[in-house]
């Protein structure tokens, strides 16, 4: 309380919000929230008053409504034990419900193991390097809103290629290896790598095998070893369909976006470790 009435008596004297803030030991937003509330009671001594008031007694403990929780824990399991980001996107899809991740990993805590120790640091090999072209490919997908881009670069040649999708689910996981593989990788890969997501399981898995010889899936939170795919996929929004959030029925016209930034980048954007080189001779855009 103390603290309120000083940064009520600088917000008087004209002192900025920052100020207060850093001074005071808390945040800003905290000393917004103080003046709206000494705002709306009419008076520094109102808000005091009732300020005071809601400290006494002990606070009921917030509840997770039920059947949040068994909507989360059912979404899990539809969808591949996917994380909570995404699960975050079906809750809102399906259900129109805006929910934390916090929350939504607090949820699953409750019924999963989300981290086995034993597990932990399992080994998954060394992470693939590739000294020619077509040897390892990795892939990744880049959210837009309601439009999901499937993302892939060969990390040798760095040729690349992106569908967009209107859902991130394992069978669009399909559609994109049936689309980039035969397009833009010859059809043949001995190595795909890409995240634990769900759309890189079920149909995914199952047809990964007829263009690959290995899946491996890289290590959660180790950024590094994506590290390839992670660089296209900023070029990818810095260069071409920026941080916007798009609707489906925008899918055709950002298409062609797409395919004109691409030709763009493996025809004429050179590459530092390319010897600043475009992947692929201009011989016809």
């Amino acid at each position: 309380m103390t603290k309120i009435i000083i940064a009520y008596e600088l917000l008087e004297e004209g002192v900025s919000k920052s100020h207060i803030a850093k001074h005071l030991g808390v945040s800003r937003r905290t000393i917004i929230r103080w003046a709206q509330a000494i705002e709306k009671h009419g008076s520094l001594d109102a808000f005091l008053e009732q300020y005071a008031q809601a400290k006494k007694g002990s606070r009921k403990k917030r509840k997770i409504d039920v059947v949040l929780k068994r909507r989360i824990w059912s979404l899990r399991e539809k969808h591949h034990q996917c994380c909570g980001q995404k699960l975050q996107y079906f809750l809102e899809k399906e259900y129109g419900q805006q929910v934390s991740v916090t929350t939504i990993y607090k949820v699953l805590s409750e019924k999963y193991q989300l981290r086995s120790r034993w597990q932990k640091n399992k080994q998954r090999g060394a992470v693939p390097k590739a000294e020619a072209a077509r040897q390892v490919i990795q892939m990744d997908t880049v959210l837009f809103g309601r439009v999901f881009a499937f993302t892939a670069v060969d990390i040798y040649s760095k040729e690349c290629d992106v569908l967009l999708r209107p859902a991130l689910g394992a069978i669009d996981g399909k559609a994109f290896l049936d689309h980039c593989m035969p397009r833009r990788f010859d059809g043949f890969s001995k190595l795909i790598q890409t995240d634990g997501g769900s759309e890189f399981k079920a149909e995914f898995q199952e047809t990964v095998e007829h263009y690959s010889d290995r899946h491996r899936i890289a290590r959660p939170y180790k950024k590094n070893e994506q590290s390839y795919i992670e660089s296209f996929n900023r070029s990818l929004r810095k260069e071409c369909l920026g941080w916007s959030k798009y609707q489906v029925s925008e899918i055709p016209e950002l298409t062609l976006l797409v395919e004109e930034w691409l030709r763009y980048y493996h025809y004429v954007r050179p590459h530092i470790s390319l010897g600043m080189k475009p992947p692929l001779e201009k011989t016809q855009v």
